[in-house]
């Protein structure tokens, strides 16, 4: 570590997740909140968190397990999975703003879209996927976290969300989840986990169902990463972010 580097984090520490009161947790489809981030979510909304998901694609092609259903009626049915996966989790306050999945829409339509919800519920923290995940390829999930890193930094000007039609909100931090290079944790536990996968394999059934082959093998993997950062964290179960406050958001490459 350089010394600037070592200088930044004394002079800037990270934003503890747990410290706000709202949070608004950034999907690309249905189910990528609960496989990302859905522990912290459940964690978050049981100790008297304000806590809202916003599901940024309708996830109509995800028909490969769906049993047949397509279209406009697997839209419909993610998204009552969604609110159903959520409010098990403990959210009742779950938004859409139903762009085509696979990113047929304009860049310009989910920046719009996640500004707007942005102003109305006022978060003190997003969270949204890593976009500078290496592996990832979906444009979906890339649009969406590119989206709410620009927002997330942009959302206290006022003259700046204006001219995306809504207010300044002070929001204070971004949390990646689904990514390479967590820098917080949040500690979970083995009921939370479980929890988790309920809300996921239980629910999400268009996507999971009961058997598959890809349900197994997300079961296994959120169960060894809950496992590996529990282990950093001295505890049985956790949940890593990469979290940016204001002052890492901007013209500070060493606060990567």
């Amino acid at each position: 570590m350089s010394f600037t580097s070592l200088a930044v984090k004394i002079a800037a520490p990270l934003p503890k997740i747990e410290q706000y009161d709202r949070y608004l947790f950034i999907g690309p489809h249905p189910d990528d909140i609960e496989i990302g981030a859905g522990a912290t979510a459940a964690k978050l909304a049981a100790e008297g968190k304000t806590v809202a998901f916003l599901v940024c694609c309708d996830g109509r092609f995800g028909d490969g397990a769906s049993g047949g259903v397509k279209g406009d009626a697997l839209a419909a049915l993610r998204k009552e999975e969604a609110v159903r996966s959520a409010a098990y989790l403990g959210i009742k306050d779950v938004r859409f703003l139903d762009l085509c999945d696979g990113g047929f829409y304009r860049k310009e339509e989910m920046i719009d879209g996640i500004a707007r919800a942005v102003g109305d519920f006022a978060p003190d923290m997003i969270f949204a996927p890593d976009p500078l995940s290496k592996s990832e390829s979906h444009p979906d999930h890339l649009n969406a976290g590119l989206a709410a890193r620009r927002i997330a930094n942009f959302a206290p000007y006022p003259g700046i969300m204006e001219r995306y039609g809504t207010k300044a909100a002070d929001v204070k931090a971004i949390a990646f989840y689904m990514t390479a290079h967590p820098n917080r944790y949040v500690k979970t536990s083995p009921a939370l986990l479980t929890k988790q996968k309920e809300a996921v394999f239980d629910i999400h059934k268009s996507q999971y169902p009961d058997g598959s082959d890809e349900a197994k093998s997300i079961s296994l993997y959120l169960s060894l990463r809950s496992g590996e950062f529990g282990v950093r964290n001295l505890c049985r179960a956790a949940e890593g972010f990469r979290v940016q406050g204001r002052t890492q958001m901007h013209c500070l490459p060493e606060a990567e």
